[in-house]
């Protein structure tokens, strides 16, 4: 028998568990602490303790990168601190500079929340982007359409969202009229950590105002906290949820190109193609017009619809920057 292919993320869950089989309990760590990352600002980062305290420290010159949502080891240094290492990620959203260079966005993210609304007008393609990231990061992936009441009879948004719950993607509902306190999608997100992604106009800052009331208080305390530092911050930003769990802002990732992926792992992150894939005839078919593609074959019995093969197409076909 062949031996079972593992999947992104169950490859990446056994790599999570040997690498923290190396790791001290707190209570070995003498004087240090274990923290997380609130936001990372120059060679600085806001760093939060187990206690709720937050310092800024100074990294490491053996730290590659630091991110919103890092879990770190730290020792305090005066009214600083110095982070001596980075735990393993579990999870980590990144996306290529304007270089095409890779860099990592967030870290330790359960759930990628893709928000659409019926203006603007939701592009397919950008959402396929998004959930092949998520599919490709090991994060669940949650559709959510907000400004729900600008809904129209037959409107091609509610179209979209159906096409998506059937292939096993959760989709939620929510308006500020309705549901002023994001209950559809609060339970989604509890004691987890998530991100929102979504075109702009799509309303993620009032979608985020309402899980998280009191923003704009922790925003300036935030800001004063930076500032004590002269630095400046980059655009992801760590807070707590009332309900339990983290979100993670991050305007930067508004676009979202995968010129970092290959054919193959971005043919994996359109789960309805993970049953075909390994299945058809030449083992590099590219699922275009090959003879003996299982991709194909299921387009044409309908099992996978034409739009998504298009879409996907679309991705791998894309102008690579030079």
């Amino acid at each position: 028998m062949a031996k079972r292919k593992l999947t992104h993320q169950q490859q990446r869950r056994i790599r999570t568990t040997r690498e923290r089989k190396h790791q001290l309990p707190e209570g070995e760590l003498g004087d240090a602490r274990l923290g997380i990352v609130i936001a990372r600002f120059g060679q600085r980062a806001l760093v939060e303790d187990n206690d709720g305290q937050r310092r800024q420290c100074v990294m490491r010159a053996n730290i590659d990168s630091l991110v919103a949502g890092d879990a770190v080891i730290w020792r305090p240094s005066d009214d600083t601190g110095v982070i001596e290492s980075r735990d393993a990620r579990r999870t980590v959203l990144s996306r290529p500079d304007y270089r095409g260079h890779l860099r990592p966005v967030a870290a330790n993210v359960d759930v990628m929340f893709v928000v659409i609304a019926p203006k603007p007008e939701p592009f397919d393609n950008l959402i396929d982007r998004y959930l092949v990231a998520a599919e490709h990061a090991g994060m669940q992936a949650v559709l959510v359409v907000n400004k729900a009441d600008l809904l129209t009879k037959d409107d091609p948004v509610t179209a979209l969202a159906s096409a998506y719950k059937a292939l096993g993607y959760p989709v939620a509902q929510t308006d500020e009229i309705s549901d002023p306190t994001a209950e559809a999608i609060r339970p989604l997100a509890n004691n987890q950590t998530l991100v929102l992604v979504g075109q702009s106009g799509v309303g993620k800052s009032s979608l985020i105002n309402r899980l998280i009331p009191d923003l704009d208080i922790r925003i300036g305390a935030l800001s004063e906290a930076i500032a004590k530092g002269r630095h400046t911050t980059t655009a992801a930003e760590l807070y707590h949820l009332p309900s339990g769990g983290h979100l993670i802002d991050s305007p930067g990732i508004r676009e979202f190109h995968l010129h970092h992926l290959p054919a193959e792992d971005v043919a994996y992150g359109f789960i309805e193609f993970q049953d075909y894939l390994g299945r058809c005839r030449f083992r590099n078919c590219q699922h275009d017009h090959e003879v003996g593609c299982a991709i194909l074959t299921a387009v044409a019995e309908g099992n996978i619809s034409a739009a998504r093969l298009q879409s996907y197409r679309n991705i791998v076909d894309a102008p690579r920057p030079n």
